[in-house]
This record gives structure tokens, sequence and C-alpha cells, in this order.
């Protein structure tokens, strides 16, 4: 059944959104959380209330499936096939999808309809269009030897999503694992496992085996450090806060050394130079800072801007920012709905406290709307005068502050870039190509745009440095090779 987004709005009225385990031949786990819409405080339902137990039934079955070989031993176009079809689905399915996430997470739905369903869907799509045009490798031996180098899927997977990107995030964790022939258990962010229920769901629709895709709900103090420690648990990938990352290489150290891939927090400088095209810049450096909230690991939420043009550029982004409508996410007309909950809706709210008593210059934004829904209302601030001392310089906000820093030459700007625990991505505008050169080899961050915010595309690795994570990325060619072992088979003759 294809529902359309009024009816899942109507459902989430009623309470009546379920999501609940999918673990193969294992009995449901009643024990249940009561799901609240960020919206409005609303309980639109349920999601299963997960334990270790879950999580070991999962990796039970999905070791046995994968030593079955009954997807791990498909030919690369077998599952092509499959993937592909379920990619159909995920079309069809799309606007409920978009409306699931909209409910759930508060994120505007024209940014789920158009935006995050469309990557979602591409992500799946590619891999499965990717999987059966890659090759091993033969070693340069000698006559009487063969060197063969392969790749193989690794095994069990388990991915730890956040709340932000719920559905892409899931695309960008499961397609490329299970893709590869992997079997996967998703653990999604017990705030926001809509989405995930509905396309594993779809997924087994599609003739995925049900052991080689598992979905496990509830807390991540139960059901993601119960994955975390499992002794049968081949890789972990986590996208979230850099404190929860930490927690995933201690629980692979307690255990059995599994890989541990994080993609963390970011603090990503925004950089305008004299010679910026102003007029071009607007838009991206306010789709940079605010788009889905601020809640978003690559958000440009540190401006650094020349001192001969501040004023001019300070000026039009103020301007600009009338067109960012702050309201219920279902209404299409706007841009910026409520923070997640309450105790991020608090930490949110407390940097515009923290940042106004350190001497920071609200030049635009600081309401809290009250008077909305819920009340986690945050309007798009942007403080000045900003210093690399001050709170809110050098820690993730994950809401709508925007602090500005004024620079006077090159290097300035790049040390305050660099200035930052944090090298998850960066942007920067320049019409000169030396400089653009220069600059982009300077800034340590793993993903740089040069006159535009972009965090790259499906084709493009993602990922950065220093406390943003290590370990993998996703995206790319180069997420296969996270999920799968590489092995030299040696023939002598």
């Amino acid at each position: 059944m294809i529902r359309k987004k009024e009816e899942i709005f109507e459902q989430a009225q009623k309470g009546a959104l379920i999501a609940q385990n999918r673990i193969a031949g294992h009995p449901l786990n009643n024990a249940v959380l009561e799901n609240i819409s960020p919206i409005d405080k609303n309980i639109i339902g349920t999601i299963t209330d997960g334990d270790a137990n879950d999580i070991d039934a999962a990796v039970k079955v999905a070791r046995s499936t994968f030593e079955s070989g009954i997807w791990s031993k498909k030919s690369p176009a077998e599952r092509k096939e499959v993937m592909l079809r379920f990619c159909d689905l995920l079309e069809k399915h799309q606007e409920e999808l978009a409306a699931l996430d909209a409910v759930d997470a508060g994120k505007p739905i024209t940014e789920c309809l158009n935006t995050d369903m469309p990557a979602t869907i591409e992500t799946f799509r590619w891999y499965a269009e990717a999987i059966d045009k890659l090759f091993g490798k033969v070693a340069p031996t000698d006559s009487d030897t063969l060197g063969l180098i392969v790749r193989e899927p690794i095994g069990v997977v388990g991915a730890v999503l956040p709340w932000n990107f719920p559905a892409q995030m899931f695309a960008w964790k499961v397609a490329p694992a299970l893709t590869a022939g992997n079997s996967v258990i998703v653990k999604p962010a017990e705030l926001t496992s809509l989405s995930a229920f509905r396309m594993v769901e779809l997924a087994y629709e599609a003739g995925i085996p049900e052991g080689a895709l598992s979905l496990v709900l509830g807390l991540g103090e139960k059901v993601g450090e119960a994955l975390g420690r499992h002794m049968d648990v081949d890789v972990v990938s986590f996208t979230g806060s850099t404190e929860v990352g930490r927690y995933f290489l201690k629980y692979s150290a307690e255990s059995n050394l599994k890989e541990i891939i994080l993609e963390c927090g970011g603090k990503s400088p925004q950089i305008l130079f004299e010679d910026a095209d102003i007029d071009a810049a607007i838009p991206h450096i306010l789709a940079s800072a605010f788009w889905n909230m601020s809640e978003n690991c690559s958000c440009g939420s540190r401006l650094l801007l020349h001192e001969s043009i501040k004023e001019e550029v300070l000026e039009k982004l103020v301007a600009a920012l009338s067109e960012w409508k702050v309201g219920n996410p279902l209404d299409p007309s706007v841009s910026i709905g409520p923070m997640i909950e309450e105790a991020h809706f608090n930490k949110v709210k407390s940097f515009i406290d923290i940042t106004l008593k350190e001497g920071g210059n609200l030049v635009a934004g600081g309401k809290i709307h009250s008077d909305l829904g819920s009340g986690w209302y945050v309007e798009p601030t942007i403080f000045d005068n900003v210093r690399s001392d001050m709170t809110l310089f050098q820690n993730e906000v994950f809401g709508p502050v925007l602090a500005v820093v004024s620079f006077q030459s090159d290097e300035e700007a790049i040390t305050l870039a660099n200035d930052s625990h944090y090298g998850l991505a960066a942007s920067f505008y320049t019409q000169n190509i030396k400089r653009a050169f220069h600059v982009a080899a300077a800034i340590k961050a793993g993903t740089i745009s040069v006159n535009g915010f972009s965090e790259g595309d499906i084709t493009t690795p993602f990922g950065g440095f220093k406390q943003s994570g290590f370990g993998g990325k996703d995206n790319g060619l180069e997420a296969f090779e996270q999920y799968t072992a590489q092995k030299v088979i040696w023939y002598m003759h």
C-alpha cells in the first residue's frame, strides 16, 4: 500500500505510526517507547524498546545468513537486480517516506520531498549499478606464480544512524554494505525510526533476504552499545556526535577489535575573501549555515569575512534571511522547523545566551518561537564580533546560530579556519585561482568547496579530519572498501 503524505500526517495526529524490530525468526519485543514529534510534542506512535537480547538475535541470524551464501555468494549481477527492484519500490513510496521523516524529525516537508528522498534513491541506485563493475587486481609476479588481490564482503555490519537525515543516512550506510554482500543490522536513532522501518519492509518486498537486513530499534545505551560490544560483528559504521563516537572505539577495544567507521561532528568554516562575488555567495552562505535547521554535521557555522567587505555581506545576509520562514515543517513554505527534542533545544538556546554574555553582537535573529507547536523553534541567528576563544567559535551547536569573524590576510583566514578540533568540511569564495589552490591545500578538512556550498555528491567520498572522524568514508566507490576484506590469493606452480 502506497500512502500519500496527507495520510501520514493524519496517522501521526492519531498516534498510529508504529515501528518495530525486524529480526528474522525472532519473537517481537513487545516493550515500546513513545514516539514524540518535535513539531508539537504529539505522541505520533511507538517504536520497539530493543535490548541486548535483540541485538544478539539479530547478529546470530545475520551471521547464519552470511555463511549460508544466499545473499553473500550471489553474483554481483544478481544482487544488482534485487537492489534495483528495491530502488523502484523506494521511488513509488518516496512521498510516504518523506512524510515519515517530516513528522518524525520535524524536517521541512519540502526538503524531504525534493532533497532527501531523491538523494536516498540515487544512493541505492548508484551502488546497485556500481557493484558489477568493480574488479580485483593481478600482482606483477614472476612466471611461476600468480598473485590475485580480491575483495570479499566482510561479514556482519552494524549501521548506527543519526537523527538529522534519517532516510538519507540509512542509504549512505546500508546501500554499499548490503550491495557488497554483507549482512547488515541497522540501528536508527530512537528519535527517528519510522522511515528505516518502512524501508526495511520494502527491502524484503524487493527480495532482499530477511536475514541479510535486520532492524533493531531502541536507545543507544542499550541497543547501540550492545551492537558495538558484540563479539561477532565485523564492522560498525557510526554517524553522530564525536562524544558517542569515542564510545564505539572503546566498545571495539574492549570486545573483538571490530572495525569502527566514524563520521562525527564539525565546526566548518566559510570564508569570503575581498574579491568574492558577494551576491552569488549569499544564498550558499545561508544554505550552509541554516539548511535543515543547522542540524547538519557539515554546517558552515563559522563565517570568516575579510574586513573590507564585512558590513556589506552582513547587510545582505540579514536582508536575505527574510525568505527563511520559521514554522510548522509540514507547511511547504517553511524553511526552518523545530529542534529535534527539548534537551537539544535547550542546548542551542544556551549558545545564544552564552554568546551574548561573552560579548557577541547579535545582528539577526535570536528569537525563540515559544508560541509555535512544541516551542522548540529557534530563529536563524547571526552573531558578529565573535572571537576565536569564544564558546560559539569553538563548539558545535547543531542549531541555527552563525558566528561571524573578520580577518585581514589570507594566512589569518587559514589560521582561523583550522582553529578547531574538527575538520569535516569548509567552503570559501574567491575569483583568484592561485589563491583558490593555496587555500584549498592549506585547510584541514575532508571536503572543501570553492565558490559555493557543497558536500560533493554520491561519486565523491565524504568524511573528515581530526575529531570529525576516521576509519572510512561514506559515498564514492571508497565506501565499498570499508565493507569488504582484502584478500591475497597466491598460486605457485
